[in-house]
């Protein structure tokens, strides 16, 4: 009997391969489709190969081939490597950022052509740490830490003052992709009212998931905590300056994990040292902090080094959701992932489709 199994190309560097690729998740690949590697070296996380010896090369392995992976290294998947694809169904990104340098959409979506992404692999873990630096920040935890290993430890009035508990608190996020979404199901246990801003969320989502779908000014002026979950596009940088900072209520915590960028930083500091909010800080800019910035003082925010997205595992879970999307779409089950208009848009910083 003839092998019915679907053909699957991954298109990657040697690092990804090393890297990315766990033989565990390599192994339940094959357990539903037939796989081979296409090693190509160029470009970056954001930018294609474009060696034209080997998209001809390439041409000539995608004549039978069902599924295509790409990352690091590979061509961008143009209109005419997919001409000589007849049989590609599905191709999916495993870490770009979601700017889908690496995939010609237009062409693929005008041939039915499904295209996913699982840059998210690294958003699920950055949503754990959001959720550590919010209870942090609620206790300004980390002038303790200070006054510790200053080796003056906080007096009972200082440990008294400006605690907070997460439960029952309005938390606003700003941004509601993967990592606003994993990190509203922590919030859950807290029973928190969650208010969201995202102009590129569907309506129905804040009925579905269950929050408030607010204005900017609104969530910022109005919520306990506001988290910034926001991608870095166009149309984010800088979005968060002096006159946003300033809508922030007396007791409130601030907390970022998305990039540093999409605030304004001497905006920050200076909102910071009025005093009467808390800060928790994963995504700064410059990065790293400059050894001479005030923020590194300042007794009322906690900083990280923009670590949240590593895990400690022996590989990322790029791969992994990429075989769940694989095995979901080969099984004839609609895909999780999907690049769509409204995804493309929101990446360009473009008025959402």
């Amino acid at each position: 009997m003839a092998d019915k199994k679907p053909k699957v190309l991954l298109l990657f560097d040697q690092r990804v391969r090393e890297r990315y690729i766990s033989p565990d998740e390599l192994e339940r690949l094959e357990s539903f489709a037939n796989w081979n590697w296409f090693e190509c070296n160029g470009g970056n996380i954001y930018q294609a190969h474009e060696n034209p010896e080997t998209i001809q090369k390439l041409c000539e392995q995608v004549k039978d081939v069902d599924g295509m992976v790409v990352c690091h290294g590979a061509p961008r998947v143009s209109e005419e490597i997919l001409n000589h694809a007849p049989n590609l169904r599905i191709i999916g990104e495993l870490e770009g950022d979601r700017f889908a340098a690496r995939i010609d959409l237009e062409t693929c979506w005008q041939r039915s052509i499904r295209t996913v992404d699982t840059t998210q692999g690294s958003s699920y873990p950055v949503a754990e740490w959001a959720l550590a630096l919010i209870l942090i920040s609620l206790r300004n935890a980390g002038a303790m830490f200070r006054k510790i290993t200053a080796g003056t430890p906080p007096s009972g009035e200082e440990k008294s003052k400006n605690q907070k508990m997460l439960y029952g608190k309005r938390v606003g996020l700003i941004g509601c992709g993967h990592m606003g979404r994993r990190l509203i199901k922590f919030l859950r246990g807290f029973e928190v009212d969650i208010w969201v801003h995202d102009p590129y969320l569907p309506r129905e989502m804040a009925e579905a998931i269950g929050f408030v779908q607010t204005s900017l000014d609104n969530l910022l002026s109005q919520c306990d905590v506001v988290v910034c979950v926001a991608p870095l596009t166009p149309r984010t940088e800088g979005m968060i300056g002096k006159r946003e900072l300033d809508l922030l209520p007396s007791g409130s915590a601030f907390v970022n994990v998305s990039r540093g960028k999409i605030v304004d930083s001497e905006a920050l500091i200076e909102r910071l040292k009025r005093g009467d909010i808390t800060a928790g800080i994963e995504a700064f800019d410059p990065e790293p902090i400059p050894a001479d910035s005030e923020i590194i003082d300042l007794p009322n925010v906690f900083l990280s080094p923009h670590f949240a997205g590593l895990t400690g595992d022996d590989y990322p879970h790029f791969f992994r959701l990429m075989v769940d999307e694989l095995e979901r779409f080969f099984q004839g089950h609609q895909t999780w992932f999907d690049l769509t208009t409204r995804s493309k848009a929101n990446r360009e910083g473009k008025a959402p489709k």
